[in-house]
């Protein structure tokens, strides 16, 4: 009995709602009120930048790198801490920030020296005469590209070199000099910077040298 009172009462609620939803009507859109003259709409923040998107888009295009940026390649730098002094003065002033490390010659000082034998054991000899002389500032090269010459000394400046080099001819020996080179990295900065950036003046002065590089 009670579950039959149950049932009828859930029919009843069902077909009620049935009959609201067959019999209802929407309420008419409120139409606002027109302004006063003069006076802008309220608008919302969203529908502002939906509109004002496009025609932002097509009243600025794009500038191209190479029209507003011009690009250098500074250098040599002979150590990281000067490479690294370089890049905290410029910081952020500049549009693109690296560097490049290349192996270069670089003058270690002079060599004088005796030119080489045609064996270790002609070479030996050479530095027994040298001995007889009163010589004693040389040594026999046993290796490398400089092999069976015997090296008078290495000099970093030029005119004591020179001096050494007269000595030795005075005694009869026929000694020759040469400059010493060594390979030694060495460090450019690459750097993209506007036309009206003081980039010099943060760098400040030094033994390097700006040239220009394509932008990419």
């Amino acid at each position: 009995m009670l579950a039959r009172g149950a049932f009828i009462v859930l029919l009843c609620l069902n077909l009620a709602a049935a009959l609201w939803w067959a019999l209802h009507r929407p309420p008419p859109a409120t139409t606002l009120p027109p302004g006063e003259p003069g006076v802008p709409t309220l608008v919302l923040l969203a529908e502002a930048e939906r509109e004002a998107q496009p025609a932002a888009e097509l009243a600025t295009a794009p500038m191209r790198l190479a029209e507003s940026l011009s690009c250098l390649s500074i250098g040599p730098f002979d150590t990281p801490s000067a490479l690294r002094r370089a890049v905290d003065a410029l910081g952020g002033t500049v549009g693109k920030l690296q560097y490049r490390e290349a192996q270069v010659q670089s003058l270690r000082g002079w060599r004088v020296y005796l030119p080489a034998a045609a064996s270790r054991a002609e070479a030996l000899a050479r530095a027994r005469a040298l001995a007889a002389l009163g010589l004693r500032d040389y040594y026999v090269v046993t290796a490398g590209p400089g092999e069976n010459t015997v090296s008078l000394g290495l000099f970093r400046e030029r005119s004591n070199a020179e001096a050494r080099l007269a000595e030795l001819q005075s005694l009869g020996i026929e000694a020759a000099m040469v400059a010493a080179n060594e390979e030694r990295p060495k460090w450019w900065l690459e750097i993209a910077v506007a036309a009206e950036e003081d980039w010099r003046g943060r760098l400040g002065t030094g033994p390097w040298q700006a040239r220009p590089i394509p932008c990419f």
